[in-house]
Order: C-alpha cells, then structure tokens, then sequence
C-alpha cells in the first residue's frame, strides 16, 4: 500500500538541482526588454477600451428563433453600426434567444435615441419579431471614472502586496515581489495591445487574478527559501535559493499546469467575454510562474546579501 502515498506523477524527479540562479542575468534583461516594450506599447498604438472605458449603449434583445449571430452583425454593419458587440446571455434555451449588443457611443440623449432606433430597424430586418428588453447607457462621465478606479484598483492591489509581505517576511522579499509583479502587469497589458483584447472592467479583473495567483506562487517559493535560510546557516544564498526553487519546484507546475488546464477550455470555447478573461489567464499563469523563478529570486539574491538566518 506506500505506492499509494506516493504521487503517481511529478514533473521533476526528486533530488533535482537546476541551477536556475546562472540564468539570472538572461531573465531579468529579458524580462526588462518586454516589459519596456510592453510600456512603449501602452501609449502606442494603446489598449483597446472597451464600452465601460469608452462610453457607449448596451441593449438585451430576445429574438423569436435562435439568434444568428452572423444575420444580426449584417443588418447592423448595414444600418450604419459596424462596430457593434454581440453576444449571448442567458441560460439554458433562453441562451438561443438573448442577444446582448453593445455599441460605442459619446453622443447626447437624443442622438443615443436614434442608434436605439437604427438597431430596432436591423433586429426589424434580420430577426422579425425580435424584443428589445432593456437598454443602458453609459456616458463619458462614467466611463473616465470607471477607467480611474480600475487603475486605483490596480494600485491598491500592490500597495497591499507589499505590506502583506513585508510583514510577512522582510523588506527584500516585498521588494522583490513587487517589483516581479510590476513587471508582470506590464507584460500581461502588452499582450493585451498585441492581441487588441478588450480593456474593460471584465479584464481588470482578469489581471487582478493573474496577480493574485502570481503572489501565491511567490510566497510558496519565498517560504521555502525562509526555511532553508533558518536550516542552512552558512550555505551561500545563491545556492540555498536554487535549493529552495527545486524543492518547490513539483508543487509550482503542479499548481501552474492545473490552472491552465482548467482555464484553456474557457479560452476556446467560452465566448467574447469568458474567453477574453480566459486568455489573460493563460498568459498570466506562464509569466507569473517563470517570473517567480527568474525575476522574484534573482532580485532577491541582489538585495540580501545579508538576510537574518535566525529567529
């Protein structure tokens, strides 16, 4: 019975000692040069707002048969609004039938009145019989406050972070991961501006998770590496932090791997809003998991020299 309490699977033997900490060098000038260009990218060509960030109308419509999504988007190009976003709300078999649209729109009261109009002639034309259910606009006023508390959001997140683990640890293991963080939102709004992915309130989220899991992944490691530096009194610290990245290392591709795995099908097959969130997961989870080995822990290595080994 002990081959039951062993684990059927691991991505690395045990005993494996990767000196990962001779790579440091490459991950952190690597690291440096997508982030800057991730940075150069935020102003140029920018994020890609979506309606909450833009301003816009968003409209629930039930059509009388299953919505044909690709009927619907022909009707509105031709009523003048191509740059409309479908999508299905709902479940079970009313998930066939509710559409909901949302078009850009910085426009007054009465000029917002007739693109509602000019959807009702579309919906008219490619789904006779179809209902508007509900409308919602959201002005320009909003959207900018939105916009500034999504980055207010973000903020606090890592002002959190550091305090979390500075008093969890020391100073040089808060830096380190805030800055490794830092580097991973960058990246993460990069790959945003490449893949044009929506930023929206759905996506702050998105990032707001990516960093959660990355911080987890970090504490695991930094934990390990506190342990060690209490056991290893007078083992160089290069050594005991690669000792402690491959003691931890079955666990983080463990964790990695199962959140990729669960968050891949949505990626595929979850639609525009599930599956831009998806993606962002996906991204997220790689960056996150190679920063915590080849960002969090060099910067360490360069800031403790002199770590506490006691106590």
């Amino acid at each position: 019975m002990n081959f039951l309490m062993k684990p059927m699977f691991r991505f690395v033997p045990d005993g494996t000692r990767i000196r990962f900490m001779n790579g440091r060098f490459a991950g952190l000038i690597i690291s440096a040069v997508l982030s800057s260009a991730s940075i150069i990218l935020f102003f140029y060509p920018g994020l890609n707002l979506g309606l909450d960030f833009r301003g816009g109308v968003v409209l629930q419509i039930e059509t009388p048969q299953k919505a044909d999504f690709a009927a619907l988007r022909s009707a509105l190009a031709q009523a003048g609004l191509s740059g409309a976003g479908l999508q299905s709300f709902g479940t079970g078999a009313t998930a066939d039938h509710g559409v909901l649209i949302s078009l850009e729109s910085r426009q007054n009261a009465a000029q917002t009145q007739t693109t509602i109009t000019e959807v009702e002639t579309a919906l008219n034309a490619a789904a006779p019989g179809a209902k508007i259910l509900s409308t919602q606009a959201i002005g320009a006023s909003v959207s900018d406050q939105l916009f500034t508390q999504g980055l207010e959001a973000l903020g606090l997140s890592f002002v959190m972070i550091l305090a979390y683990i500075w008093f969890r640890f020391e100073w040089q293991f808060a830096v380190g991961a805030v800055s490794t963080l830092l580097l991973d939102t960058t990246k993460t709004i990069g790959f945003m501006v490449v893949t044009r992915i929506p930023f929206d309130l759905v996506t702050i989220a998105a990032i707001l998770t990516v960093i959660g899991y990355s911080t987890n992944d970090k504490v695991v490691v930094y934990d390990r590496m506190r342990e060690n530096l209490r056991k290893y009194k007078s083992m160089p610290l290069r050594d005991l932090i690669d000792l402690s990245i491959n003691e931890t290392l079955n666990r983080t591709l463990g964790t990695s791997s199962t959140v990729f795995l669960a968050a891949l099908p949505l990626a595929l097959f979850g639609g525009s809003a599930l599956g831009y969130f998806a993606w962002i997961m996906l991204f997220g989870i790689v960056v996150g998991t190679s920063s915590s080995i080849f960002i969090a822990a060099p910067i360490l290595l360069f800031l403790s020299k002199h770590l506490r080994r006691s106590g």
